[in-house]
């Protein structure tokens, strides 16, 4: 869904429920932030550097160029500009995650057009030790799904083997995608269904040590024990309100940050679920902070009252096809 559906959603759930955007929480791991950059008009992905503490890196979901920007958690500004080369004109960028040896994975998975790609692509690229404006050549992977065309906006590498996987959007829940044990610059790289993911997902993320998966969508989030990749569900994450695109962990792991599109947009702090911090995420958001319940209004993404629901649903079927076309 694109920025029409997020106004007039967010607008409603605002009036029916009276909920307001969560704010930045206090104690380890980094805070939240605004970013500052007037480039950054589409912020879709969110990957914590590793090696450059406080550091974040995103990018726009279509540009004029293939760009990721290194924003500065601690004052919001752009410290670097990086443009991709040997790579091909981007369609929909959504996604960007961190793998081993400080490699960075973009996903250029998505589908704002209603087009149905044959097949998507996946760029890597090594992250620079220094950080200032250049140019980095990319590697590209054709990605495959085994069971045909699909709109994602979820990647996620695991920090530990470096696998790829990718989450298919679909307002019912998608499934876990998960790709070769390597990626290869030669033919198509299949990726396979293994596993059902209970939300309308924009984005995840592991958690630094790979054991959790946090999956984010625009009302609510749910968070997974990674369990070698059998997932096991281990409960809602609240998220703020907003056109939420975007979900990473902090390098300590204590954090999740969660940002949305548009100019000048809110980075938000919230404490990581489960072992990684407290059990449930603090926050005011649009979901639930409890774990229970059956697992039919995940599938929704909000736990907001009826009325709320329909509201939304509504926006969404009335616009679907106009939004396809932005």
């Amino acid at each position: 869904m694109r920025a029409l559906l997020g106004v007039v959603g967010v607008t409603a759930l605002l009036v029916l429920t009276g909920a307001s955007p969560a704010a930045a929480a206090d104690g380890d791991g980094d805070q939240g932030f605004t970013i500052e950059d007037p480039r950054i008009t589409e912020s879709s992905g969110l990957a914590a550097s590793r090696q450059h503490p406080g550091i974040y890196w995103t990018h726009n979901d279509q540009d004029t160029g293939t760009y990721l920007y290194a924003v500065d958690s601690s004052t919001g500004k752009t410290v670097a500009r990086i443009t991709l080369k040997g790579v091909g004109t981007q369609r929909d960028v959504e996604a960007i995650a961190m793998g081993p040896d400080n490699q960075i994975y973009v996903g250029d998975i998505g589908d704002n057009d209603g087009v149905t790609w044959p097949y998507v692509w996946i760029y890597q690229l090594p992250e620079p030790t220094e950080l200032k404006d250049q140019t980095i050549r990319a590697k590209q992977y054709v990605v495959k799904y085994s069971d045909g065309s699909r709109d994602a906006e979820s990647m996620i590498v695991h920090p530990k083997t470096g696998r790829v996987y990718i989450i298919d959007k679909q307002e019912d829940g998608g499934h876990l995608y998960e790709g070769p044990a390597k990626l290869s610059t030669s033919g198509a790289n299949i990726f396979k269904p293994t596993k059902a993911v209970d939300l309308w997902a924009t984005d995840a993320a592991f958690s630094p040590d790979g054991q959790q998966l946090a999956v984010r969508g625009y009302f609510g989030g749910i968070w997974y024990d990674w369990n070698g990749g059998d997932l096991k569900r281990g409960g809602r994450i609240s998220v703020p309100i907003g056109q939420g695109e975007s979900v990473s962990y902090s390098p300590d792991g204590t954090k999740l940050m969660l940002g949305s599109e548009g100019v000048g947009s809110e980075v938000v702090a919230e404490d990581a679920p489960g072992d990684q911090g407290s059990d449930s995420p603090s926050g005011n958001g649009g979901s639930s902070q409890a774990d229970g319940g059956d697992g039919a209004s995940d599938n929704k993404n909000v736990k907001v009252g009826a009325l709320a629901v329909a509201v939304v649903a509504a926006v969404a079927f009335g616009f679907r096809r106009v939004l396809r076309r932005r």
